[in-house]
Formats: C-alpha cells, sequence, structure tokens
C-alpha cells in the first residue's frame, strides 16, 4: 500500500496505475464493443432459425436488429452525458450487468412480441456501455500516445464482432440452438462487469461536474434537450427503416420524418438558449478544430461494412445458394484485414490524420469500385470482391480508427462522454440512413433491370456509395485544418469551466480542491 497521496480532479490516478491493470480494463472494454456488435451481426446467421421457430415474418424478423439499432443509436447521447456528469463507472458496470441480464433473458423467449421488446431495451443497455466505456479508457491512456492506440484497439474489435459475429452466429445455429447467440453474450457480459467492479478505480470519473451539487448536477444532464433528441431520432430511424420496406411515399413515413427534422432543428435552437454548461451539446461543439468534418467522416464506416454485409449476404445465400457458413467465411477478410489495421493508431503522433484519413478513404474508393464493376457471379469473388474486401476494410478501418483518435483530441476531455455519444451516434444513423438509401435504390433498378437475380440494383448501390466516399474525402481534403495537429488534449472546456463557481461544502473552490485518499499501486 502507498501511503496517502493527493488526486486532484483531473485525476492522475491512472498515471499510477500499472500497465497490467490498463490493458486488462483495456480487453474488458474492447469485449464491451465486442458484444454490442455481435448483438447485431451474430443475428444475421440466427434470423432463419428465429424465423422458424417463432413463426415471424420477414418485416418482423427485421425489427430483431431494427429495434436494438433504434433504441441504441436513440439513447447514446443520453448515455454519454450520464458519464460526463456522474461516474462513469456506475454507468458503464450498469449497462454491462444489464445487457447479461436481459440477453439470458432473451435466450428463453419463443415468441415474437416478448423478444422484439427485449432486443429493444438491450439497446438502451448497450447504448449506456460505449459512451462510458471511451470515457474510461481516455481516462485510463491519458498518455497521446498510447490513447491513440487503445482508441484504435477498441474500434477494431468493433469491425472484428461485425465480421466475426456471423461466425459465431452461424457456428451456433449449425452446431447448437439459436439461443446460444443471447447466451454468449450474457457469458461474457457478467465477468466483464465483476472484473470491472474491482478494476476501474472509483476516483478515475472524479471530474469538476462529479462534485457539484445534486441540484446542478440535475440541471447539466438537459433532460428537455435529451428528450427532444432522443424522440426526434427514434422517430427519424423508425421512418427511415420503415421507408425501406413500406415505400417513401407512405404518409406515416412522411409525417415522421416532417417530425423528426423539426425536432431536430428545435433541439439545436433550445440548445443556444441555455447556459454552456447546462447544454448537453453547446452550439460551439460543432466548431471545436476540426469536429465538424470528422463528425461527418463518421458517418460513413458502419454504412459501408454493413452495406457490403447486407448485400452479399443476400445475393451469396439466396442468388448463389451458399450455405450460412460458406457465406460467413467469405466475409472473414472484412473482419481480419479491419483488425490489422486498427494496429496502426500510432501513425496518428507521426503524420497528420488528415493524411491518413485520406490515404484511408482512397483505398475504400478503388474497393467500392470493384465492386461496382464485379461481383455478380461466383467466379468473380477472387478477382473483384476479396481484393475489395481486402482494401475497403483496411481503408474503412483506417479512416474509422484515425477519425476516432482525431475527434478526441479536437475536444476537451471533460466532454469525452458526450463526444464518444456523438460519434457512435453518427456511426449508427450513417448506417441507418444508408442501408435504407441503397436498400431503395437496389430495388427500384432491379424493378427495370432483370429482378434481384441480376447485378445491376447492386452495381447501383456501390456507385452510390462511391459518390459518397469521394464527397467524403474531397471534404476532409478542403476543411481539415492541421494547425492543431498532435498538440495535447485540453481537459476542459475553458468557457464551461469559468462558469462553474460551485463550491464544496468547506467553501473551497472546486478547481482549487484535492481530494485525499489511498491510492493501491499494483
Amino acid at each position: 500500500m502507498s501511503p496517502l497521496l493527493p488526486i486532484s480532479l483531473d485525476s492522475d490516478e491512472p498515471k499510477r496505475l500499472s500497465l497490467t491493470r490498463k490493458l486488462v480494463l483495456l480487453v474488458m472494454f474492447c469485449l464491451t464493443q465486442f458484444m454490442d456488435t455481435l448483438n447485431i451481426s451474430a443475428l444475421l446467421s440466427a434470423i432463419p432459425a428465429l424465423e422458424a421457430s417463432m413463426g415471424m415474418t420477414e418485416i418482423q424478423s427485421t425489427w430483431v436488429f431494427s429495434g436494438f439499432r433504434l433504441t441504441f443509436s436513440s439513447f447514446l447521447l443520453i448515455s454519454g452525458r450520464l458519464s460526463d456528469v456522474y461516474n462513469p463507472k456506475t454507468v458503464f458496470i450498469g449497462g454491462v450487468s444489464t445487457l447479461g441480464v436481459l440477453s439470458l433473458c432473451a435466450g428463453f423467449v419463443y415468441s415474437t412480441v416478448p423478444i422484439l421488446i427485449l432486443r429493444a431495451i438491450t439497446g438502451i443497455a448497450s447504448a449506456m456501455t460505449i459512451p462510458s466505456a471511451l470515457k474510461l479508457l481516455v481516462k485510463v491512456f491519458p498518455d497521446p500516445l498510447e490513447q491513440a492506440r487503445a482508441v484504435g484497439f477498441f474500434a477494431g474489435c468493433g469491425a472484428v464482432a461485425n465480421m466475426g459475429g456471423l461466425v459465431v452466429g452461424a457456428m451456433f445455429v449449425q452446431w447448437a440452438s439459436y439461443h446460444w447467440v443471447f447466451w454468449f453474450v450474457a457469458c461474457v457480459a457478467f465477468p466483464v462487469a465483476l472484473i470491472c467492479v474491482f478494476m476501474i478505480p472509483s476516483q478515475i470519473g472524479e471530474t469538476i461536474s462529479n462534485h457539484k451539487p445534486k441540484g446542478a448536477k440535475w440541471k447539466s444532464l438537459d433532460l428537455v434537450g435529451v428528450g427532444i433528441l432522443t424522440v426526434a431520432f427514434v422517430l427519424l430511424i423508425f421512418a427511415v427503416t420503415s421507408g425501406s420496406t413500406d415505400g417513401w411515399k407512405s404518409p406515416v413515413v412522411l409525417a415522421l420524418l416532417i417530425i423528426s427534422i423539426i425536432m431536430i432543428i428545435g433541439f439545436f435552437y433550445w440548445e443556444t438558449l441555455l447556459p454552456a454548461d447546462q447544454a448537453v451539446i453547446p452550439p460551439r461543439t460543432w466548431f471545436y478544430n476540426n469536429f465538424s468534418v470528422l463528425f461527418a467522416i463518421a458517418l460513413l464506416p458502419s454504412f459501408w461494412w454493413s452495406g457490403v454485409m447486407f448485400i452479399f449476404s443476400i445475393m451469396w445465400q439466396n442468388v448463389f445458394h451458399w450455405s450460412v457458413m460458406s457465406t460467413a467465411v467469405h466475409m472473414l477478410p472484412l473482419g481480419i484485414v479491419a483488425f490489422a489495421a486498427s494496429c496502426t493508431g500510432s501513425l496518428s503522433r507521426i503524420y497528420s490524420p488528415k493524411w491518413i484519413i485520406l490515404t484511408g478513404l482512397s483505398l475504400c474508393m478503388i474497393a467500392t469500385l470493384l465492386l461496382a464493376l464485379g461481383g455478380g457471379k461466383p467466379e468473380n469473388y477472387w478477382p473483384y470482391v476479396f481484393p475489395a474486401f481486402v482494401l475497403g476494410s483496411a481503408g474503412v478501418m483506417v479512416a474509422f480508427s484515425h477519425t476516432n483518435i482525431a475527434i478526441f483530441q479536437a475536444a476537451p476531455s471533460s466532454m469525452s462522454g458526450t463526444v464518444g455519444a456523438m460519434f457512435n451516434g453518427a456511426l449508427q444513423f450513417g448506417s441507418a440512413i444508408g442501408l435504407a438509401a441503397i436498400t431503395s435504390i437496389e430495388t427500384s433498378v432491379e424493378a427495370t433491370h432483370g429482378g434481384s437475380h441480376e447485378y445491376a440494383g447492386r452495381a447501383a448501390s456501390f456507385w452510390f456509395l462511391l459518390g459518397i466516399v469521394a464527397l467524403q474525402s474531397i471534404s476532409i481534403s478542403i476543411f481539415y485544418d492541421r494547425s492543431t495537429d498532435h498538440k495535447p488534449q485540453p481537459k476542459y472546456d475553458n468557457a464551461m469551466h469559468s462558469t462553474s463557481h460551485s463550491t464544496t461544502d468547506c467553501g473551497e473552490k472546486l478547481g482549487d480542491r484535492n481530494v485525499t485518499t489511498a491510492t493501491e499501486v499494483n
């Protein structure tokens, strides 16, 4: 045991954590990212078994994914705000534990309505884990180089789960039961939660906002703003998901789109009326150096991966008549290459993120071009699809990782929970909007070019995707400012910090207050 050591509110404790403890925590955070992503990807292989067991229609089975994604993306901002205002350790462990309980229960369900309800609630639990995990990760690895590597590895685990989930789900369906897709998540979640109870230091989330009076904390949550934006996202994603299946001319879809857009505009207006330290997304957030352009880049990665997986998994099984396992194995290059590319985080300390992200987007454009030109025949897998999977997955992962790293460096560390929520919200939002767009494009082209057994509709979707990647490349080339590259991340927003006049019970200013605690050095 060490003697009593002073720990300031910006927390020096992570610097005293042993390397072993830091690595264990990184693995725990990455396992959570893995579980959240696997919750969607593994079910792609299990859907036929779910439909047969529960008598689901095709639209109902779609909502097994959409219900999770809708609540997950909608509640990310609430989770991020809770992680910034309260201790992220509590938010993280609570989210992981709830995820385990809900997944365990889902494995025992045999009817449609209960499984859809459980999937929606599971999305809320998962939303509690990601921003809090990123907040803790930034605290555990305060050194910029270590932080870049850790964030890159964290992102890589999501990519691995995205592809590996297909294989895991296929193995459970073929050799056990689809119920094990849910139970597998529970088997991972419970040990992670238990380990983190003891391994995450309680003081790691201590910030000035954590030591505000309860009333000030409550105001800092901005429940009105969060509520408006959450409802707007629920309506928008529901409308987009429904539009891709029910048609964009549906009165319900159009009404929900209009209402959600009005609510989003109302949210941004509401934020301008609040003091800076009470707004969930202060308007100046968008003016942090490079923040807006990096947020725009974050719309792409999940869109690209989800689009490629969606198009080829259906085509290979329904048109080529490949088995579930064969389809999953042919998808493996996406995950393997993505994980390898996630280890490039340290490059951001040598080269400007601008050039790294541009390199990734360039590889992605080459890959998408290959997919647009070929891929419609089984024999085209090796000359077209395989190199496209390798180049595209590497490029998207590089862009994803370094956008993730750069966006955390752009904003103050005191806002890392909210920034993590916004980044992951952009990933989900981009995927939802993008999948709806390519589904509509594919369907409309197939209606006049030979039906679903022809490649024309899928090729048109990839040409559209190529245009999106090219537009993002132009945006990062023009709007990314390199003037703050490799500079230390600010700990607090100066304007927000200057508006805080809260004092402790003893009358000391929070900025001058130190907390003394006994800290064990492992």
